[in-house]
Protein backbone atom coordinates (compact mmCIF):
# COMPACT_ATOMS: atom_id res chain seq x y z
CA UNK A 1 0.00 0.00 0.00
CA UNK A 2 1.45 3.49 -0.90
CA UNK A 3 4.57 1.62 -2.32
CA UNK A 4 5.43 0.40 1.31
CA UNK A 5 6.96 -2.90 1.95
CA UNK A 6 8.02 -4.92 4.61
CA UNK A 7 10.90 -7.49 4.44
CA UNK A 8 13.01 -9.63 7.00
CA UNK A 9 16.15 -11.44 6.19
CA UNK A 10 17.34 -14.37 8.35
CA UNK A 11 20.57 -14.42 10.96
CA UNK A 12 22.27 -16.24 7.98
CA UNK A 13 21.91 -13.70 5.54
CA UNK A 14 23.75 -10.05 5.20
CA UNK A 15 21.19 -7.36 4.04
CA UNK A 16 22.38 -3.96 2.19
CA UNK A 17 19.59 -1.20 1.81
CA UNK A 18 20.27 0.98 -0.28
CA UNK A 19 17.93 4.36 -0.92
CA UNK A 20 18.20 6.39 -3.75
CA UNK A 21 21.83 5.20 -4.62
CA UNK A 22 23.18 5.43 -0.65
CA UNK A 23 23.54 2.41 1.47
CA UNK A 24 20.89 3.41 4.24
CA UNK A 25 21.24 0.24 6.55
CA UNK A 26 23.52 -2.65 6.26
CA UNK A 27 23.87 -5.96 8.64
CA UNK A 28 22.87 -9.74 9.23
CA UNK A 29 19.29 -10.76 9.90
CA UNK A 30 17.47 -7.00 9.37
CA UNK A 31 14.27 -6.35 9.42
CA UNK A 32 12.45 -3.00 8.06
CA UNK A 33 9.70 -1.06 5.91
CA UNK A 34 10.94 0.47 3.01
CA UNK A 35 9.76 2.25 -0.19
CA UNK A 36 9.52 0.33 -3.00
CA UNK A 37 9.71 3.12 -5.44
CA UNK A 38 13.64 4.29 -3.96
CA UNK A 39 15.17 1.19 -2.11
CA UNK A 40 16.95 -1.49 -3.75
CA UNK A 41 18.10 -4.85 -1.21
CA UNK A 42 21.11 -6.52 -1.59
CA UNK A 43 20.95 -10.00 0.19
CA UNK A 44 24.29 -11.59 0.69
CA UNK A 45 24.14 -15.34 2.30
CA UNK A 46 27.31 -15.84 4.75
CA UNK A 47 26.39 -18.93 5.92
CA UNK A 48 29.41 -21.65 4.74
CA UNK A 49 28.18 -23.21 1.39
CA UNK A 50 30.06 -26.84 0.03
CA UNK A 51 30.49 -27.22 -3.46
CA UNK A 52 31.61 -30.68 -4.74
CA UNK A 53 33.41 -31.06 -7.90
CA UNK A 54 35.09 -32.99 -10.63
CA UNK A 55 37.70 -32.78 -13.12
CA UNK A 56 38.74 -34.80 -16.32
CA UNK A 57 42.12 -34.21 -16.56
CA UNK A 58 45.63 -35.10 -18.57
CA UNK A 59 48.81 -35.99 -16.73
CA UNK A 60 52.30 -35.17 -18.03
CA UNK A 61 52.56 -38.98 -19.78
CA UNK A 62 49.30 -38.08 -21.31
CA UNK A 63 47.15 -39.82 -19.19
CA UNK A 64 43.67 -39.42 -18.54
CA UNK A 65 42.85 -39.20 -14.76
CA UNK A 66 39.45 -37.81 -12.82
CA UNK A 67 39.93 -35.35 -9.71
CA UNK A 68 36.99 -35.60 -7.67
CA UNK A 69 36.75 -33.52 -3.86
CA UNK A 70 34.81 -31.33 -2.72
CA UNK A 71 35.35 -27.49 -1.14
CA UNK A 72 33.73 -25.35 1.36
CA UNK A 73 33.99 -21.64 1.23
CA UNK A 74 32.29 -18.32 2.58
CA UNK A 75 30.95 -15.00 1.67
CA UNK A 76 33.90 -13.58 4.20
CA UNK A 77 32.61 -9.79 3.72
CA UNK A 78 29.60 -9.17 2.15
CA UNK A 79 30.11 -5.56 1.14
CA UNK A 80 32.75 -6.17 -1.54
CA UNK A 81 30.99 -9.30 -2.54
CA UNK A 82 28.06 -7.51 -3.17
CA UNK A 83 30.17 -4.52 -5.40
CA UNK A 84 31.54 -7.00 -7.26
CA UNK A 85 28.30 -9.54 -7.90
CA UNK A 86 24.76 -8.63 -7.95
CA UNK A 87 22.71 -9.89 -5.12
CA UNK A 88 20.08 -7.42 -5.68
CA UNK A 89 16.31 -9.31 -4.78
CA UNK A 90 13.45 -8.89 -7.38
CA UNK A 91 10.47 -6.76 -6.17
CA UNK A 92 8.43 -8.90 -4.80
CA UNK A 93 11.71 -10.77 -2.66
CA UNK A 94 11.52 -13.82 -4.52
CA UNK A 95 14.55 -13.91 -5.85
CA UNK A 96 17.85 -11.97 -7.59
CA UNK A 97 17.53 -9.97 -10.40
CA UNK A 98 21.23 -11.35 -11.19
CA UNK A 99 22.44 -14.80 -11.69
CA UNK A 100 25.30 -14.08 -9.99
CA UNK A 101 24.79 -15.42 -6.66
CA UNK A 102 23.95 -18.92 -8.24
CA UNK A 103 27.32 -18.98 -9.70
CA UNK A 104 29.53 -17.98 -7.33
CA UNK A 105 30.50 -21.56 -6.45
CA UNK A 106 31.04 -22.08 -10.15
CA UNK A 107 33.35 -19.19 -9.89
CA UNK A 108 35.68 -21.03 -6.76
CA UNK A 109 35.25 -24.68 -8.86
CA UNK A 110 36.82 -22.85 -11.75
CA UNK A 111 39.55 -20.97 -9.76
CA UNK A 112 40.22 -24.07 -8.18
CA UNK A 113 40.50 -26.44 -11.57
CA UNK A 114 42.53 -24.13 -12.67
CA UNK A 115 45.30 -25.14 -10.01
CA UNK A 116 44.93 -28.49 -10.16
CA UNK A 117 45.01 -28.89 -13.78
CA UNK A 118 48.56 -26.74 -13.32
CA UNK A 119 49.47 -28.89 -10.91
CA UNK A 120 48.36 -32.78 -12.44
CA UNK A 121 49.76 -31.31 -16.16
CA UNK A 122 52.82 -31.50 -14.78
CA UNK A 123 53.10 -34.57 -12.62
CA UNK A 124 53.42 -38.41 -14.21
CA UNK A 125 50.64 -40.84 -14.12
CA UNK A 126 51.77 -42.76 -10.64
CA UNK A 127 52.76 -39.47 -9.34
CA UNK A 128 49.72 -37.81 -9.76
CA UNK A 129 47.66 -40.96 -8.68
CA UNK A 130 48.94 -40.48 -5.43
CA UNK A 131 48.82 -36.55 -5.18
CA UNK A 132 45.64 -36.49 -3.12
CA UNK A 133 46.91 -35.54 0.36
CA UNK A 134 50.19 -32.59 -1.06
CA UNK A 135 47.16 -31.46 -3.80
CA UNK A 136 44.43 -30.61 -0.90
CA UNK A 137 47.27 -29.17 1.08
CA UNK A 138 48.87 -27.04 -1.49
CA UNK A 139 44.99 -25.82 -2.24
CA UNK A 140 44.29 -24.46 0.72
CA UNK A 141 47.63 -22.73 1.25
CA UNK A 142 47.30 -21.52 -2.23
CA UNK A 143 43.94 -19.81 -1.19
CA UNK A 144 44.27 -18.95 2.15
CA UNK A 145 45.90 -15.25 0.71
CA UNK A 146 44.20 -15.28 -2.89
CA UNK A 147 43.99 -11.78 -4.36
CA UNK A 148 40.72 -12.73 -6.75
CA UNK A 149 39.17 -14.47 -3.69
CA UNK A 150 40.16 -11.54 -1.74
CA UNK A 151 38.60 -8.83 -4.46
CA UNK A 152 35.57 -11.36 -4.11
CA UNK A 153 35.26 -10.90 -0.47
CA UNK A 154 35.38 -14.89 -0.33
CA UNK A 155 37.10 -17.46 2.16
CA UNK A 156 38.15 -21.10 1.34
CA UNK A 157 38.04 -22.82 4.37
CA UNK A 158 38.36 -26.39 3.13
CA UNK A 159 39.30 -28.68 0.28
CA UNK A 160 38.98 -32.01 0.24
CA UNK A 161 40.34 -34.63 -2.54
CA UNK A 162 38.26 -37.44 -2.48
CA UNK A 163 39.71 -39.57 -5.39
CA UNK A 164 41.70 -39.34 -8.19
CA UNK A 165 41.37 -42.22 -10.67
CA UNK A 166 42.33 -43.46 -14.09
CA UNK A 167 40.57 -44.49 -17.03
CA UNK A 168 39.60 -48.43 -16.55
CA UNK A 169 41.78 -48.99 -19.32
CA UNK A 170 44.74 -47.49 -17.08
CA UNK A 171 43.31 -48.84 -14.29
CA UNK A 172 43.79 -52.38 -15.44
CA UNK A 173 46.92 -52.12 -17.41
CA UNK A 174 48.43 -50.68 -13.66
CA UNK A 175 46.60 -53.79 -11.66
CA UNK A 176 47.87 -56.39 -14.13
CA UNK A 177 51.73 -54.62 -13.43
CA UNK A 178 51.07 -54.26 -9.96
CA UNK A 179 50.20 -57.36 -10.21
CA UNK A 180 53.09 -59.19 -12.04
CA UNK A 181 55.52 -57.06 -9.83
CA UNK A 182 53.81 -58.43 -6.62
CA UNK A 183 54.01 -61.97 -7.89
CA UNK A 184 57.93 -61.15 -8.99
CA UNK A 185 58.60 -59.73 -5.18
CA UNK A 186 56.67 -63.04 -4.18
CA UNK A 187 58.89 -65.17 -6.18
CA UNK A 188 61.80 -63.30 -5.06
CA UNK A 189 60.47 -63.49 -1.66
CA UNK A 190 60.25 -67.01 -1.67
CA UNK A 191 64.05 -67.76 -3.37
CA UNK A 192 64.95 -66.12 -0.78
CA UNK A 193 63.09 -67.71 1.78
CA UNK A 194 64.42 -71.24 -0.41
CA UNK A 195 68.08 -69.70 0.09
CA UNK A 196 67.93 -68.96 3.52
CA UNK A 197 66.45 -72.38 4.15
CA UNK A 198 68.91 -74.34 2.35
CA UNK A 199 71.81 -72.42 4.25
CA UNK A 200 70.07 -72.84 7.65
CA UNK A 201 69.80 -76.72 6.48
CA UNK A 202 74.05 -76.51 5.60
CA UNK A 203 74.24 -74.63 9.05
CA UNK A 204 72.36 -77.32 11.37
CA UNK A 205 74.22 -79.85 9.38
CA UNK A 206 77.73 -78.42 9.89
CA UNK A 207 76.75 -78.20 13.56
CA UNK A 208 75.27 -81.52 13.87
CA UNK A 209 78.66 -82.90 11.85
CA UNK A 210 80.99 -80.80 14.54
CA UNK A 211 78.92 -82.30 17.30
CA UNK A 212 79.12 -85.78 16.05
CA UNK A 213 83.03 -85.30 15.83
CA UNK A 214 83.03 -83.68 19.59
CA UNK A 215 80.81 -86.74 21.00
CA UNK A 216 83.35 -89.03 19.00
CA UNK A 217 86.68 -87.08 20.16
CA UNK A 218 85.10 -86.78 23.52
CA UNK A 219 84.13 -90.85 23.73
CA UNK A 220 87.70 -91.79 22.53
CA UNK A 221 89.10 -89.60 25.20
CA UNK A 222 87.21 -91.52 27.85
CA UNK A 223 87.33 -94.93 26.40
CA UNK A 224 91.63 -94.06 26.56
CA UNK A 225 91.10 -92.82 29.67
CA UNK A 226 89.33 -96.01 30.59
CA UNK A 227 92.09 -97.88 29.17
CA UNK A 228 94.68 -96.26 31.17
CA UNK A 229 92.36 -96.51 34.09
CA UNK A 230 92.05 -100.44 33.80
CA UNK A 231 95.71 -101.05 32.97
CA UNK A 232 96.73 -98.94 36.35
CA UNK A 233 94.34 -101.14 38.19
CA UNK A 234 95.01 -104.09 36.73
CA UNK A 235 99.08 -103.14 37.79
CA UNK A 236 98.11 -102.73 41.11
CA UNK A 237 95.68 -105.96 41.49
CA UNK A 238 98.70 -107.82 40.01
CA UNK A 239 100.79 -106.03 42.54
CA UNK A 240 97.80 -106.56 45.30
CA UNK A 241 97.48 -110.88 44.40
CA UNK A 242 100.95 -111.20 44.19
CA UNK A 243 101.66 -109.39 47.54
CA UNK A 244 98.66 -111.47 48.88
CA UNK A 245 100.01 -114.98 47.56
CA UNK A 246 103.09 -113.93 49.23
CA UNK A 247 101.46 -113.47 52.53
CA UNK A 248 99.44 -116.38 51.86
CA UNK A 249 102.50 -118.43 51.49
CA UNK A 250 104.22 -116.75 54.21
CA UNK A 251 101.42 -117.85 56.66
CA UNK A 252 100.85 -121.28 55.22
CA UNK A 253 104.93 -121.64 56.18
CA UNK A 254 104.34 -119.90 59.61
CA UNK A 255 100.90 -122.27 59.92
CA UNK A 256 102.98 -125.24 59.19
CA UNK A 257 105.62 -124.62 61.53
CA UNK A 258 103.39 -123.98 64.38
CA UNK A 259 101.52 -127.08 63.51
CA UNK A 260 104.69 -129.14 63.90
CA UNK A 261 105.81 -127.61 66.65
CA UNK A 262 102.35 -128.48 68.29
CA UNK A 263 102.38 -131.63 67.37
CA UNK A 264 106.10 -132.07 68.79
CA UNK A 265 104.68 -130.19 71.94
CA UNK A 266 101.13 -132.79 72.03
CA UNK A 267 103.77 -135.45 71.95
CA UNK A 268 106.14 -134.58 74.28
CA UNK A 269 102.82 -133.75 77.01
CA UNK A 270 101.46 -137.23 75.91
CA UNK A 271 104.70 -138.85 76.64
CA UNK A 272 104.97 -137.02 80.03
CA UNK A 273 101.45 -138.04 80.99
CA UNK A 274 101.92 -141.95 79.56
CA UNK A 275 104.57 -141.88 81.88
CA UNK A 276 102.92 -140.09 85.07
CA UNK A 277 100.14 -142.93 84.51
CA UNK A 278 102.89 -145.62 83.96
CA UNK A 279 104.45 -144.13 87.15
CA UNK A 280 101.30 -144.31 89.06
CA UNK A 281 99.76 -147.60 88.21
CA UNK A 282 103.52 -149.21 89.61
CA UNK A 283 102.53 -147.05 92.86
CA UNK A 284 99.52 -148.48 92.68
CA UNK A 285 100.59 -152.25 92.10
CA UNK A 286 102.64 -152.28 94.90
CA UNK A 287 99.75 -151.14 97.29
CA UNK A 288 97.43 -153.73 98.91
CA UNK A 289 94.09 -153.63 97.79
CA UNK A 290 92.64 -152.65 101.22
CA UNK A 291 94.35 -149.48 101.11
CA UNK A 292 93.40 -148.72 97.49
CA UNK A 293 90.20 -149.17 98.77
CA UNK A 294 90.46 -146.80 101.72
CA UNK A 295 91.79 -143.88 98.93
CA UNK A 296 89.03 -144.40 96.94
CA UNK A 297 85.93 -144.31 99.72
CA UNK A 298 88.05 -141.34 101.24
CA UNK A 299 87.23 -139.44 98.31
CA UNK A 300 83.72 -140.33 97.69
CA UNK A 301 80.28 -138.59 98.46
CA UNK A 302 78.05 -139.88 101.40
CA UNK A 303 75.41 -140.85 98.10
CA UNK A 304 77.88 -142.49 96.75
CA UNK A 305 79.59 -144.35 99.89
CA UNK A 306 75.57 -145.34 100.02
CA UNK A 307 75.30 -147.14 96.75
CA UNK A 308 78.72 -149.23 97.60
CA UNK A 309 76.52 -150.29 100.63
CA UNK A 310 73.47 -151.26 99.17
CA UNK A 311 75.99 -153.15 96.86
CA UNK A 312 77.72 -154.60 99.41
CA UNK A 313 74.60 -156.17 101.08
CA UNK A 314 72.96 -157.22 97.70
CA UNK A 315 76.29 -159.43 97.08
CA UNK A 316 75.86 -161.12 100.81
CA UNK A 317 71.98 -160.73 100.62
CA UNK A 318 72.18 -164.76 101.42
CA UNK A 319 73.52 -163.74 104.60
CA UNK A 320 71.41 -161.41 105.78
CA UNK A 321 68.50 -162.84 107.78
CA UNK A 322 66.19 -159.57 108.44
CA UNK A 323 66.91 -155.66 107.12
CA UNK A 324 64.91 -152.82 107.73
CA UNK A 325 65.42 -149.48 105.75
CA UNK A 326 63.76 -146.09 106.68
CA UNK A 327 62.00 -144.26 104.06
CA UNK A 328 63.72 -140.99 105.53
CA UNK A 329 67.12 -142.53 104.44
CA UNK A 330 65.90 -142.95 100.73
CA UNK A 331 63.89 -138.99 100.49
CA UNK A 332 66.91 -137.56 101.31
CA UNK A 333 69.52 -139.37 98.82
CA UNK A 334 66.62 -138.74 96.23
CA UNK A 335 66.30 -134.84 96.99
CA UNK A 336 69.90 -134.69 97.03
CA UNK A 337 70.04 -136.66 93.31
CA UNK A 338 67.61 -134.34 92.36
CA UNK A 339 69.46 -130.94 92.90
Amino acid sequence: MFGINYYKADASTYVIKTVNGKARKQGKGLSFFYNGMNTSIAAVPVNVQEAPFIFNLQTADFQSITVQGQLSFQVADPVKTAEMLNFTLKKDNSGWVSEDPLKLGDRVIRAVGAVIQNRVENTALRDALRLSEALADNLSERFRADSAFAALGIALLDITISAIKPTPETARALEAEAREAILQEADDAMYVRRKSAVEQERTIREAELQTELSVQQKEQEIAESRIANERTLLRATTETERERLQASIAAETQRTSLVELEVANSRQQSDAEAYAIAARMNAFKQLPVENLKAMALANMQPEQLMAMAFESLAQNAGKIGELNITPDLFGQALRKAAR
